[in-house]
């Protein structure tokens, strides 16, 4: 066996090939899938990916000791791993390790877990053709590379965000992002269900949060400030059923789903169904505009209680252990003037409005620890004291991961330098219209999350890292798919691989992996962008000499 390049993504811990590129299996109709007891989900969903793909019929059969099967799933931990890779394996993330085989005839991929199972299948899957990313149409046998792979995830936080407010994406879109995530051994969806802009998530006891708070008349459509709309009506929410196939569905794939609830700035929308909610008690209107609105939760126990009620019925949807709830961008201009938070502040000792944030903080994390759960919320949650135990989401740098993981905060990494994902790849004229600032894929490729700042001994509180899909300028899956693709590839790799000796980070070396992964992305249906720029059906400008503008 020898060491050879292979286009994995994202790239694994060890890589060995046969010769010449030597058969060391070959699938075909009828192959039966051997698997643990234990790992019977994991093997259901290999053979549907096979059959939708080949036509063939696949064979499962659950057994201890797998012999002539042509594929094994073996539950197991690992003897020592050569090569000094054990030293490079997280403690927190070595039930995700899996090794893969393919010898003799046979794939066995063995792992201490399901989810290592499952990312071993990924990985065969990437040794097949991109027919097999297809729904339909290869029906011959299929040879799978001579191979031992050796891997495991770097991060125990790989995570892919995705704003439903701004702009409704439709279930069928986040389905298949989910099974694109689970493709790039990501492992959490973050969902943005509520903001000023709209309301995505039926609460039993508050109708109106829908009925009212998932529409609005029209959308901006220029930068902040311009003044256009569109003039066009737009909204929409998922059901409870919708959301709890999307949790199933993600589960099937080993991707947690992370619902947030942005409290108690982003508000608009929920105020606008019940205007005693706010500080004025007037009923505004869903936001029609971006940016940050001045309208935030008021601190009346009435309302800290709705603010629980709400948290009581989405968590009943989402069962994962983690509760995102915002906390970014709230303005404290109209606590300044209520007599509800200057009792409080003078109740508690306070001497800045900025630590009421901090209270009702508190008051959340104290229900959600009620229930099991712990409180996530962006980087601003820091400012009014985060509560102990609350994991901190660093999106305007590293000064604030830094002052978290001191704080004994666990931290997870969502620079908008280099993780915003809603702003274009370059200055490109042609690029679709997006946030301001340019992000290109080798950009996202050199990101490392963890900031030399930090002490040998706090790195470990640095779980992972996320990207981030706001919605603004993004009104179609279709320009969704634009702007996660190829970076989200990027990304996937810089959260799960682990430099080695023999492996240092190169973009030149991942380019050309991603070049051959592009067209299982093709395969998929995925409208990525192109590594050279926007096709002129992508582009926002037209060349009369040559079709899309580009530099």
């Amino acid at each position: 066996m020898t060491a050879v390049p292979v286009s994995i993504i994202p790239r694994p811990l060890s890589v060995t090939t046969g010769q010449h590129g030597v058969s060391g299996a070959v699938l075909s109709d009828g192959l039966l899938i051997a698997h643990a007891p234990a790992l019977v989900a994991e093997a259901r969903w290999f053979r549907q990916v096979l059959e939708a793909a080949t036509g063939w019929v696949v064979n499962l059969a659950a057994t201890e000791r797998p012999g002539a099967a042509t594929i094994e799933l073996r539950l197991g931990e690992f003897e020592v791993l050569p090569n000094g890779l054990d030293a490079l394996i997280p403690a927190a993330t070595r039930r995700d390790a899996y090794r893969l085989s393919s010898n003799r005839g046979r794939v066995a991929i063995t792992s201490p877990s399901g989810a290592g199972a499952f990312y071993g299948l990924q990985t065969l899957r990437q040794l097949l053709p991109d027919s097999v990313f297809r729904r339909a149409g290869r029906s011959g046998a299929i040879p799978v590379l001579e191979a031992e792979i050796l891997d495991a995830p770097r991060f125990s936080w790989r995570g892919v965000h995705l704003d439903v407010c701004r702009h409704f994406m439709p279930k069928s879109f986040i389905l298949k992002l989910i099974d694109l995530i689970a493709l790039h051994k990501c492992n959490v969806l973050h969902l943005h269900l509520t903001d000023d802009q709209g309301w995505r998530i039926p609460i039993e006891r508050y109708p109106l949060l829908t009925e009212i708070g998932a529409w609005r008349r029209e959308s901006s459509v220029g930068g902040e400030g311009e003044g256009l709309f569109d003039g066009i009506p737009h909204g929409g929410f998922y059901t409870r059923e919708d959301l709890e196939e999307i949790v199933g569905f993600a589960a099937e794939r080993h991707v947690n789903v992370l619902p947030e609830i942005d409290m108690p700035g982003h508000m608009a929308a929920a105020i606008a169904a019940y205007p005693e909610l706010g500080n004025t008690g007037r009923r505004l209107q869903v936001r029609t505009t971006w940016g940050v609105s001045n309208h935030i939760l008021n601190l009346e126990e009435k309302t800290v209680r709705f603010c629980t009620d709400v948290i009581d019925e989405v968590a009943d949807i989402f069962p994962w252990t983690c509760f995102h709830v915002g906390g970014d961008e709230c303005p404290t201009v109209e606590w300044a003037t209520s007599p509800r938070a200057k009792q409080i502040m003078h109740e508690q000792g306070f001497t800045e409005l900025r630590q009421l944030q901090g209270w009702f903080t508190a008051r959340m994390a104290e229900h959600l620890a009620r229930r099991g759960r712990t409180l996530v919320g962006w980087a601003e949650i820091l400012e009014g004291g985060a509560p102990e135990g609350s994991i901190a989401m660093s999106w305007r740098g590293e000064d604030d991961a830094v002052k978290a993981a001191r704080a004994g905060h666990r931290v997870v990494m969502a620079a908008q330098d280099w993780l915003y994902f809603d702003r274009p790849y370059s200055s490109d004229p042609a690029e679709p219209k997006g946030s301001p600032g340019a992000t290109d894929v080798e950009k996202v490729y050199m990101y490392e999350p963890v900031s030399a700042a930090l002490q040998p001994e706090q790195r470990h509180q640095v779980l992972g890292a996320q990207c981030q899909l706001w919605t603004e300028y993004v009104t179609t899956p279709v320009r969704a798919e634009y702007l996660y693709f190829p970076r989200l590839s990027a990304f996937a790799e810089i959260v799960w691989s682990t430099e080695t000796a023999g492996q240092p980070k190169s973009y030149e070396e991942f380019e050309q992996r991603l070049a051959r992964h592009l067209d299982r992305l093709a395969a998929i249906g995925v409208n990525y962008r192109p590594l050279d720029g926007p096709t002129p059906g992508q582009a926002s400008v037209w060349s009369e000499s040559g079709g899309a503008v580009s530099e």
